[in-house]
């Protein structure tokens, strides 16, 4: 009896230590297309009107995201409404914080990553990411700071935006892969289908 518990726990353990490490090279080919597009993308636009220190520390947060969002496609933490609302309010905190207790810098920093927590927390928007993206409202580069509110629109919103089209498109590509995992998501996707094809219809009738 001993014998074979030890033999069952032993190919129990060696499948499950078989399952969590084995890699998926399709996986990782598609996590490293779509990371690189998302980020290249973001530092090119960014790179047209900000210095390069700036850069580094605006796609500080967003290469966080394309961790979450390309690497762990079907996590919580990774679906739009987390990836646009964690960052959008994140970044609205950290400016409020700012304009409100600019210094000093041990109290706003804090202030703004706690903040921006608990925000995402009470809208179910949480994005780790987005504590990044409040931080940089407060700490970042004179230029990042002079934006106020604009920084919220540009870089944040413009940056996530295009990380989330390269989602859409690159987390589609395999049958492995689907973005939005989110099942509410993809009902109303599916409830706004038809109406569209009924609508084309008509369209293509009166034409």
């Amino acid at each position: 009896m001993i014998r074979k518990k030890i033999k069952r726990t032993y190919r129990v353990g060696k499948y499950i230590f078989y399952k969590e490490t084995v890699v998926d090279y399709r996986e990782t080919f598609w996590s490293f297309v779509s990371s690189f597009l998302g980020m290249a993308l973001i530092g090119y636009v960014q790179s047209l009107y900000l210095l390069p220190l700036e850069n580094v520390f605006l796609i500080g947060s967003f290469g966080a995201t394309c961790v979450l969002i390309y690497g762990t496609v079907h996590s919580p933490l990774a679906q739009p409404r987390n990836l646009i609302g964690g960052h959008l309010i994140s970044a609205l905190i950290g400016v409020t914080v700012y304009k409100v207790t600019p210094e000093p810098i041990w109290v706003s920093a804090p202030l703004a990553v706690s903040l921006s927590i608990i925000a995402m927390q009470y809208t179910k928007t949480l994005h780790p990411p987005g504590g990044a993206t409040a931080l940089i409202a407060v700490i970042g580069t004179q230029h990042v700071r002079s934006l106020g509110y604009l920084y919220v629109l540009f870089p944040v919103l413009s940056g996530v935006l295009i990380l989330f089209v390269v989602a859409i498109i690159c987390n589609n590509m395999t049958r492995q892969r689907k973005y939005p995992s989110n099942i509410n998501f993809s009902n109303r996707a599916k409830d706004i289908g038809p109406p569209l094809k009924k609508t084309f219809k008509k369209i293509q009738r009166n034409l």
